[in-house]
């Protein structure tokens, strides 16, 4: 059966509301479903593990209807087989394609019920601020990376339900010339039609490739990029420029990297996410790259006018056992260094939010509470404003993006810094992966504890905050530690 039915769309669209059209399903795995649908852009969007309020969907996308590309200040567009090179902002491109189709959700329905999903890269912080570009580009991926869907699946992770929505006319409507009233319901028979073409693949095929599981028995070598001396050397470098009064803190990363021949990168987000379960979990297979992140942290979501981040800095290993984790717990929340630097990171959050929120209304709703994951302990606390009128998913990514956890404070001078230590250009590292959804609501990830695929080979990179009292060598292994997740998918191949 399908929702709404077709009176009731059809009535609503002519007046100016566009709903989705949805069939209900059982609960599946999304991991079984997107095994299925895995393909050259294609995207699976997963919360794996978390406290609900922030794992409570995953989302799947394949065969889009538009591809929006970016690389060094070049716009491509792709539909229908034709790419289009338009003289745009970037930003601003992007917005104008989304603002094309605008759809009305039911109460409680999942937040992403088609738009744009894929990534953008912590290079693409260039289009908002003059920062130099000493550090070798050798990935060469793009600066921003979109797929437009008007279908997309949805699972619910609290009620155990499984949506397949369409998005009426979307392609249409974003890519020609637009439709007439007299259309609507013609596309709503097209958008049932589509949803039960997908029902009727996914339920045939499901079981028969997840139940073959792919063994591999091959000799993995890690190769560490930097290595110990040269990372420790950077520290110090960094160091003194907070010595200095540049800035107060710095995040500085190390590359990894491993060649993995004939492994197929959808085996390594399995065992990955077997690993690691994080809430903001992602694969994406561009062709060219393909990305499998168990990133925990958040960078800026929008629900309706409400919008708020959720910043980790702080981190200790796990411990042996449940009093070993009370332990480094308790270390973790007492350590006056590990207190001032998240503190620190918090009123940037609060300061960056302040630019498109209402006057007022900028809170820390959750503060410097812990969450664990499979190698790591980590403080995070979560920020939260009313966006201001006027004010979109796009003011929000230009006043976010990058996040500060991840450059450090003052936000610009530190990219500044980065970029002159740091080797290799970070590419999606520290970037994001998320949605932004014709319903006007969004959810980026911050992309850590990440592979990036080119080439036959895997890319990790992990990164410490450094302060003015850092220990260089401390620093060097709690960059080991939080690749720790991986570097273990690597072995396990």
């Amino acid at each position: 059966m399908f929702f709404p039915s077709k009176i009731q769309f059809t009535e609503r669209a002519a007046g100016g509301d566009i709903s989705p059209v949805f069939m209900e399903l059982p609960f599946t795995s999304p991991q079984d479903i997107y095994e299925q649908l895995n393909a050259p852009y294609s995207i699976l969007l997963e919360s794996i593990k978390g406290p609900e309020k922030i794992a409570r969907y995953s989302f799947i996308g394949t065969e889009p209807f538009l591809v929006f590309r970016v690389k060094n200040g070049k716009v491509e567009v792709t539909c229908k087989g034709e790419k289009t090179s338009p003289s745009a902002h970037p930003l601003r491109k992007l917005k104008e394609l989304m603002a094309l189709y605008r759809s009305s959700a039911p109460k409680d329905f999942p937040p992403f019920a088609g738009g744009a999903a894929g990534m953008i890269s912590y290079d693409f912080v260039q289009y908002f601020e003059k920062l130099p570009k000493s550090a070798v580009d050798d990935l060469y991926i793009p600066d921003a990376h979109f797929m437009f869907f008007d279908t997309v699946i949805a699972f619910d992770h609290k009620l155990h339900k499984t949506y397949i929505i369409s998005c009426p006319a979307a392609d249409e409507i974003v890519t020609g010339p637009g439709i007439s009233i007299d259309d609507w319901g013609l596309y709503y028979d097209k958008a049932c039609k589509e949803i039960r073409a997908l029902h009727n693949k996914i339920t045939a095929e499901i079981g028969i490739k997840s139940g073959a599981q792919d063994k591999f028995k091959t000799s993995i070598t890690v190769r560490h990029e930097m290595g110990k001396k040269n990372y420790m050397d950077i520290v110090m470098r960094a160091k003194e420029y907070i010595k200095a009064g540049d800035i107060f803190q710095a995040n500085l990363s190390q590359r990894v990297s491993a060649d993995i021949r004939d492994v197929k990168p959808w085996q390594i987000y399995k065992i990955l996410s077997n690993i690691n379960p994080s809430p903001f979990a992602a694969y994406m297979n561009m062709g060219e790259y393909c990305i499998a992140s168990s990133s925990p942290e958040r960078l800026v979501r929008v629900a309706g006018n409400i919008v708020e981040t959720r910043p980790i800095a702080g981190t200790r290993p796990r411990g042996k056992n449940a009093k070993g984790d009370i332990q480094m717990r308790t270390d973790l929340l007492l350590n006056e260094k590990e207190r001032a630097e998240h503190l620190m990171l918090i009123d940037l959050e609060r300061n960056d939010l302040g630019r498109i929120s209402d006057y007022g209304t900028v809170e820390v709703d959750e503060l410097m509470i812990t969450e664990e994951y499979s190698h790591v302990i980590h403080i995070v606390s979560n920020v939260k404003g009313k966006l201001a009128k006027g004010k979109d998913c796009f003011d929000i990514i230009r006043a976010t993006f990058p996040g500060g956890t991840i450059t450090g404070v003052p936000k610009v001078r530190c990219m500044e810094i980065i970029d002159e230590l740091e080797p290799v250009a970070r590419g999606p590292y520290t970037g994001s992966i998320g949605y932004i959804s014709f319903t006007g609501d969004m959810d980026l990830n911050i992309i850590i504890r990440t592979f990036v695929i080119k080439d036959n080979v895997a890319y990790v990179q992990a990164g410490a905050g450094i302060v003015a009292d850092s220990d260089p060598e401390r620093e060097y292994h709690e960059t080991l530690k939080k690749a720790e997740a991986l570097i273990k998918t690597l072995e396990a191949l």
